[in-house]
């Protein structure tokens, strides 16, 4: 039996770059799926992702929802990453067994709404694409207990933008945050981000579960630098757009974009015009205000 092909079931170019992304997202729902594969309709969605789990490419679980009923999660199997030559990464749930509550996953699953807004996403500015993700599963240095949630990069018209993200759902103490914090800082100075991944500056986007307690967080990352750190909450961005005037610094109340435009990007804004309907694709793709406020679609 060849690599295309398993117990009977073509493997297509589309299945194979949705188990890439699962070594890279680790967990998906079907939404998310969708967004990635580029399924034109969940009955397609769900027909592929029952056939490439029966074939035992994906590893299928089921977590309950907030209106009582339950939702399929689906992450890399050991056969999926030999296919792809990726490494199986993902949470260690039984076949089809069923979960109340797990907060890696609901964790994860905004982790990946980033994700795909960032690279699947329409880009706001004019000018400006997703450069590269990073996840990453050991500290950024030996040195340093830090584990952030991603890395990416976006090429604007004035150069690299470099993001750690950070998603609060409000299981950490303050007290984890101010050792992030110092952590984080001793990075900016040691010049290891450069070292690593080519750039000298970089900032932290901090989304918190809730405008509480994005404050608390704030309060206590305020006492140490007012530099680097962007907050935003999950209600906030999923209402008007990761990129959109909702982000704060450590200090100040003033609400910034996320991406400031450059006059090369603005002078350009007339044809960015007559693509406006995808500035809502995510949206239409399944990444909406419900799926980031609640962590689940």
């Amino acid at each position: 039996m060849t690599g295309n092909e398993q117990h009977g079931m073509v493997i297509q170019e589309r299945d194979r770059h949705l188990l890439r992304e699962l070594s890279v997202m680790r967990v998906i729902d079907r939404e998310q799926a969708k967004i990635v594969a580029s399924f034109g309709s969940t009955t397609r969605a769900n027909a592929r992702l029952l056939l490439l789990t029966r074939t035992g490419l994906l590893r299928r679980f089921f977590l309950g929802t907030s209106g009582g009923g339950k939702k399929a999660l689906y992450g890399l199997s050991a056969k999926g990453a030999q296919l792809v030559d990726m490494p199986e990464r993902g949470p260690r749930r039984r076949q089809d067994e069923s979960l109340a509550t797990d907060f890696f996953v609901q964790h994860q699953l905004i982790v990946n709404q980033v994700y795909c807004v960032l690279k699947y996403g329409a880009m706001p500015v004019a000018g400006m694409t997703f450069h590269r993700w990073i996840a990453f599963h050991q500290p950024l240095t030996s040195g340093l207990r830090l584990i952030p949630d991603g890395y990416v990069e976006l090429a604007t018209p004035a150069g690299i933008v470099a993001m750690f993200l950070e998603v609060d759902l409000g299981n950490e103490s303050l007290t984890v945050w101010k050792e992030k914090v110092r952590n984080y800082l001793q990075f900016a100075l040691s010049g290891e981000c450069e070292r690593q991944f080519g750039q000298s500056r970089f900032r932290i986007l901090v989304l918190a579960n809730s405008d509480r307690r994005l404050l608390s967080i704030r309060k206590a990352i305020s006492v140490s630098t007012d530099k680097i750190f962007w907050f935003a909450s999950l209600e906030s961005i999923a209402g008007d757009g990761l990129f959109a005037p909702v982000w704060l610094r450590p200090k100040g109340e003033e609400r910034l974009p996320l991406i400031q435009e450059t006059p090369c990007s603005t002078a350009t804004n007339a044809e960015e015009s007559q693509r406006e309907s995808r500035s809502t694709a995510i949206s239409a793709g399944g990444v909406t205000t419900q799926s980031f406020v609640r962590g689940t679609m």
